[in-house]
Parts: structure tokens; sequence; C-alpha cells
């Protein structure tokens, strides 16, 4: 480290100001406090990731007393409960892998931060934190203590996040004026023009092209030599290295060609590599826009909630036609998607979707409810604050607490090639100058420039996003919402497919309904219809819209055990419905249907019969899926309808009846310890732990809103004849990535091929380099489009 420089910052120290603390320079007693703070918290790695990463801290003292208030606290907050309340704050001087790193161990400096995630791209950071332990301004203040000062307007909080970055467009004019001018000024050097006012004007001209030459050189260029050095301070070798290279080996050779007399030199070349360089950086940023746009607004899912009318009247809405002022109905397991007030006396809501935490809160009538929270127990009615924000429902979802640990085969591909590809190719282009620099010092130029600009690897980089975000995006049009990206590769590699029974094999919407028993007086319909509303099990529903309606009462207690049944308590009296098991009645029926056994007031009524009717195309899809996969039917339900099944799927399908929910998450477990890639299809109530142990979980929507945090992507009930295609298409989609793998690497060998025989320009290589990049982008394209319509 020079010791002119401060070692936290980096900056130049005044000798007179410099402070000297374990051996180390610092400019400041603000940066020599920040190592201190690392170094007491053993933190002081901070520094291996990067040479002087840090900024100096500024004094804030009282800067940030306005968020003492709990009033403006509130309004910059994503989610407050008593002991979580979670913020994203932006952050500008996020800039490197060492800022990264000590944004995600802030709860190591700071008692009560739980969690803290990066946004890298947008320089933000999500941080959870328990308020009785800590505040946001204390952690204000600790930022800015370590020379991360969070961008706070309460004016404009959002816009400041969102602050338009045009240096790019700007550096893209600035070259191409340069070029432009450098090419007309340079006329008559190109037609080799000898007349006697050309030769005398001739050095002028060349030195006013080295003038204008200038702005593109030191400004529009910069970001190549900043990224170059930073990498090289890291210890790393990123592709910005060759880059920079050729553009400054192309600047000296240029100026030497000037001062000696022995030429026009390559500026005009020069400035035409930067400017079609920065067109491709261009291209692939809007590109990464695109795919994020499509992500955050168009992937909506396609769950729905209940709306109440004014006349009582309980309406199926999708999640973003719901609006501020609307009276929701809230079941047992649902996902509360706005923000609201509580309508009904209590509730208790689970947000371990937001927290990761599954531990209940109470709230009583007129508290506000979160996005994101689980009701748990009896139904519930809301009023609307906000409309539904589809970006935070997508973030929730994706909450690190969830994720799976997966090996991405492309990505390990795309790390390797870029781990060895600039140390090869600095060595060959430094080989292929040292043979031609005996030859042509002209051509050794040449070769060596075109060598470090033609084999960028932009698009080899782009392939694999720009494809697997083209496949989200075709999916998501055609109703099956993955959770990213990684989910393509996970469903490419799966050869063991899982189906719940009811609910994703079977539909609730077309199903005949019979009762067996006592008859049922008004009361008892009443009390039944009532204990049904606050299910949300595909057989709870359905008998929900069979019974007539009746008069709405909300019952004192309610407890539904998953796969079994529910118990509800009245003022009139109790229900308890479900399997037989549950109510402890064993049916005389030999037939084995499918049932829903009724009890009031602890004397056994008879039972619901369901005759369930199978999804549309159930036969076809088995029989196209049987040929690639093994395929499992895993039930709680009684064999009853083995016999109907067996005749309806494939003779290799296997049928697995009397199946809790703990033992379908064990069989998923034993086929994966015998090496199987296994995908689990339900509905998301009875099988969340199934899904979340499935390599790939899929849970079925069907006009109620529950999912399970776990899965890793929801399907419209109305595409489930379609899994067949989605299963096809996601092997296609990993074959595209790794034919535009190969396209690429082939690109670059050919380039190379040429460059090392001197017959590539600089500048054609630099018109070459974009045009690649567009060319992949264009074929993954036009690739996943074509396969997107094949049957």
């Amino acid at each position: 480290m020079d010791t002119n420089n401060c070692f936290h910052c980096g900056l130049n120290i005044v000798k007179k100001e410099e402070i000297i603390f374990d051996e180390k320079s610092f400019c400041c007693n603000g940066c020599k406090t920040v190592y201190e703070i690392f170094s007491v918290n053993d933190m002081s790695c901070y520094y291996d990731f990067q040479a002087s990463p840090g900024a100096t801290p500024l004094d804030i003292n009282g800067k940030y007393d306005f968020l003492d208030d709990e009033n403006i606290v509130a309004k910059l907050l994503e989610f407050q409960e008593s002991s979580t309340h979670i913020i994203s704050l932006y952050i500008p001087h996020i800039h490197c892998s060492s800022c990264i790193w000590i944004l995600e161990n802030l709860q190591k400096l700071q008692l009560g931060i739980g969690t803290s995630q990066v946004n890298f791209p947008e320089k933000k950071v999500r941080i959870t934190y328990n308020p009785e332990k800590t505040s946001l301004k204390k952690i204000v203040e600790l930022l800015c203590s370590i020379g991360y000062e969070p961008y706070i307007s309460l004016d404009n909080y959002e816009e400041g996040a969102k602050v338009v970055d045009r240096s790019l467009i700007y550096k893209i004019g600035v070259a191409f004026f340069c070029f432009g001018n450098i090419m007309l000024l340079s006329f008559p050097e190109y037609f080799e023009v000898n007349e006697f006012w050309i030769n005398q004007y001739r050095g002028f001209l060349r030195w006013l092209v080295f003038v204008i030459a200038l702005p593109s050189f030191l400004y529009s260029a910069s970001g190549y030599y900043v990224s170059a050095w930073k990498s090289i301070k890291a210890g790393m070798l990123n592709i910005e290295i060759p880059i920079a290279l050729g553009i400054i080996v192309m600047f000296i050779r240029s100026t030497v060609d000037i001062i000696f007399d022995y030429g026009q030199g390559f500026f005009d070349s020069m400035c035409g590599l930067i400017f079609f360089m920065l067109l491709g950086k261009l291209f692939q940023q809007k590109t990464y826009s695109f795919l994020s746009f499509e992500r955050d607004y168009k992937s909506y899912f396609p769950i729905a909630i209940t709306k109440i009318l004014p006349d009582g009247t309980e309406i199926p809405v999708q999640v973003y036609d719901i609006e501020k002022g609307d009276r929701l109905l809230i079941r047992n397991h649902e996902l509360i998607p706005v923000d609201g007030i509580l309508i009904s006396d209590k509730a208790s809501i689970d947000y371990s979707f937001v927290t990761g935490e599954a531990v209940a809160i109470e709230k009583k009538s007129g508290d506000k409810l979160f996005a994101g929270g689980k009701q748990l127990g009896r139904v519930i009615e809301m009023e609307v604050l906000f409309s539904v924000s589809q970006s935070y429902l997508t973030q929730l979802w994706s909450n690190d607490v969830f994720q799976k640990k997966v090996d991405i085969k492309h990505k390990t591909i795309t790390d390797k090639i870029s781990r060895y590809f600039t140390p090869a190719l600095l060595g060959l282009a430094l080989v292929s100058f040292i043979y031609w620099i005996f030859i042509s010092t002209d051509t050794a130029f040449n070769v060596l420039t075109a060598i470090l600009i033609v084999a960028c690897p932009c698009a080899l980089a782009l392939t694999a996003p720009f494809t697997q975000g083209n496949v989200l995006r075709i999916m998501g049009n055609r109703k099956l919402y993955l959770k990213n990206a990684m989910v393509i590769e996970q469903l490419a590699k799966v050869d063991t497919i899982v189906f719940d029974k009811t609910g994703t094999i079977t539909t609730n919407k077309k199903t005949s309904i019979t009762y067996e028993g006592a008859v049922l007086n008004e009361f008892e319909l009443k009390l039944l219809k009532n204990a049904l509303r606050g299910s949300n099990h595909p057989l709870s529903r359905r008998l929900y819209d069979f019974i007539p309606n009746q008069e709405k009462k909300h019952p004192l207690h309610f407890e539904e055990i998953i796969g079994k049944g529910i118990f509800a308590e009245f003022e009139e009296g109790t229900v308890k419905l479900g399997s037989s098991q549950f109510l402890q009645h064993m049916s005389e029926n030999t037939h084995k249907k499918t049932k829903v056994h009724v009890e009031i007031n602890g004397i056994y009524k008879g039972s619901y019969i369901f005759n369930n009717q199978y999804r549309e195309g159930l036969e076809q899809l088995f029989e196209r899926l049987s040929k690639k996969y093994k395929l499992i039917v895993l039930s709680g339900d009684n064999d009853g309808e083995r016999h109907i099944l067996e005749k309806m799927l494939p003779s290799n399908a296997t049928l697995v009846f009397n199946q809790k929910p703990e033992q379908k998450l064990q069989y998923i477990e034993n086929l994966q310890k015998e090496g199987k890639n296994v995908m689990m299809v339900g509905d998301g109530l009875n099988d969340s732990g199934a899904l979340a142990q499935s390599n790939v979980g899929i849970s079925i929507s069907e006009n109620v809103n529950v999912f399970s945090p776990a899965c890793d992507g929801i399907l419209d009930a109305s595409q489930f004849k379609n899994i067949a295609f989605f299963m096809q298409y996601s092997k296609n989609a990993m074959k595209i990535i790794y034919i535009s793998f190969t396209l690429s690497l082939l690109y670059n060998l050919v380039g190379l091929s040429f460059a090392v025989t001197g017959n590539l320009l600089p500048i054609v290589a630099a018109i070459i380099m974009p045009l690649s990049t567009i060319t992949i982008v264009s074929f993954v394209t036009i690739m996943s489009n074509i396969y997107a319509i094949k049957k």
C-alpha cells in the first residue's frame, strides 16, 4: 500500500493531516474509525476484496434527527410489525464486491439487524431489523459512519432511488462526434491527395485530429480503464483489460506516428472502435432492462382473492384487479396480497413469507395488515389500502429463505470459460505481436489491437440470461410463472414427476356431489356452510359452493388440521367435518369413494360423496409424459378411485393412496436418495412440504389465493394439459443456450484466426463485436419463439 494513500478510501493524504494507526496510514479520523469498527468486529477481510474499497465517512451530526419521528419512519418502511421492520435504502456508493460483502454483514456491526440483502444493479440494500433492539436512525448513522450514506428524501424517496443514468448516452455522443469529424479531416489521407495546399496543412490537420480524439480517449473510454484498473487491483483479470489495453495501444501508436511523421495514425479507427463498443454496451444494457421489465411487471401471479361486493355477494377476482377501498375475504392459509385494515374482530397472521419466521402475530380490528402475511384460522375480512404491487409479490416469493441450493451447469461453464479467457487472450495477443513486429510494425499493432477487441466474450455472457429471460416471458404468457431463471435448467433435468390427486389432477369446477345420511335442516346447513367458509381445501371449496347460500356467521373458534378436517365452534353448537378417521367414524360403504363426513354437536349426521371430475386432457398428458418420465400419483384420499385411475392412466404410472402430508415429503425424499430428479405438482396447501423437498415444485392455482413460498412455479389450472409442452420447452431452452455458446465460441475462433494472420483491421473488429452480440440475441429470440409454437 502506497503510504501517500489512505488505507481505507485510497485518497491522497496531506502529510500534516496523516493519521498513523495499526501501522497503516489514514487521511482522517473518519477512515481510521471505520477501520477500527471492522477490526473490532473481526471484519477486516473487507479489505481483501479490493484495496482501498471504502469511502470517506461524512459528518452527519443531527442530519437524520427526523428519523426519530415514528410517522416519518412508517412512511419509509416496507413492512412494520412489533418485532420486525423492513426497509429498502438506496445507497449510491455501492460499487464493488467489498461493498456487497460489508452491507450483507451489517448484523455483525449492530445488534438488532437480522438480515441485509443487496440489490447491486439498483444500488439498494434491504434491511430487516428488530425495532426493540435498534432503530432506523441508528442503522442509517451506522451506514454513514462506514461510508455508505443512504439517499433519503421525504418528498421524492422513490424517485431518488430511480435516478436515470445517462452517462453511457453522453459517452456514445462524444465518441460519435469525434469519430465523424476525424473521418472528415482524414479524408485527404485516405485518398493520398498530394495537392500543394493539402501538404502545407497536413501537419496541422493531424494534430487537430489528435486534439479531437482526446475526448473520446479520455472520457468516452474511461469506463474501460476504471474497470480494468479495479480488476487488476483486486488481483483478477476481467474482459475490460484487453479492451482498455487495445485502446491505449492504438492511442500511443497513433501519437508516435504523428510525432515522428510516420503517418496519420489510427485515431479514426480508435474513435470508431470506442463508438461501436459503447453501442454494443448500450444494446446489452437495454437487453437486461427489457428482461427485468418483463419479469417485474408482466409475470402476474394467476392467483385470485375473494372480493365482497356491497350487497354481500362473494366473487373471485384476480389480484391485479384489486383497488383501494375494496373489501376482501381471507380464508385459512390464504395469502394477503395487499396492505389493508382488518375489519374482523381479530386475526392470526403468519409473516414467514416476509421474515422467514413462521411465528403467528395476533391482530385486532383496525390494525394494519401487510401484504405477504398468511391468515391462520377462521375467515377474516379486510379493507384494501393500496392496490397490489406485482414486483413486491415477486420479491416475497423469491425471498432467500425459500431458495433451493442448486447447481447451475451453464453458469459453471460460463464461469470456467471467463476465468481462463482473458489470460489466454492476452498471451495470444503478445505472441502474435512479437511474431509480426519483425515483419511489419503496422501489421503488428493492427494484429495486437484486433485480437484484443474481436475476442470480447460479450455474446457468450449474454447468451444464457437472454435465452432464459425470453423463455420466462413466453412461459408467463402461457400461464406458467417460474420463480427465477434457474428453474428452467432444473425442469430440463427432471426424470420423475409426482402428482397430487385432489385439486391437482381433479378439478374443483365440475364435480357431482351427493349426500347420504340424516337430512340436514336449515340450522345445521347454516353451521356447516359457515364452517366451510374459512377453509381453502379443494373439497371444502367445492362443498361450500354446493351448499345453498346461508346467513353469514363467524365461528368463535376455527381449527383446520391439514390432511384431516375442520373443527368449528359457534354459539349455537359445534361442527366437525373431514375424513372418517378424524371423526372416528368407520364408513360401512365398501366402494371407498371420496367422502367428507359431517358431525354436528357431537352427533354423526352423514357424508358428502364426491364423484371427482378429472382435468381435461389428463389421459393424453400422462400418455405423453410416460414416454420420458416416471409418473407417480400421491393422494391423501383412500384408494376408492384406484380402478378408475388405472383405466385412465398408463400402466407404468404408480398410484399411492392414504398419504399424509409428512408421508408425501418422505416419499419424495426416498426418490431423491435413489438419484431421481423429482418434480412435484400439487395444490400448494397439503403439499407445501413435498413442494419444498422436490427438485422442482409446481403449484396449481385455481380460483384460490394459495401457494407455497417454497414452490418454484405457479401453473394456472387451465394450462394443466400443457405440462408436457413446458417440460419439453425447458429442454429446448437449454439446447438453445448450448448451441449459442458454441456459435459464440466459433465466432471468436474465426475472428481470432483472421486477426492473428493480419487480415482484420481494428475498426472492423470493433464493428463485428456488437454485431456478434446482436446476432446471438436474435438467434436465441428466434429459436425460443420457434420452439414455443411447435406442437
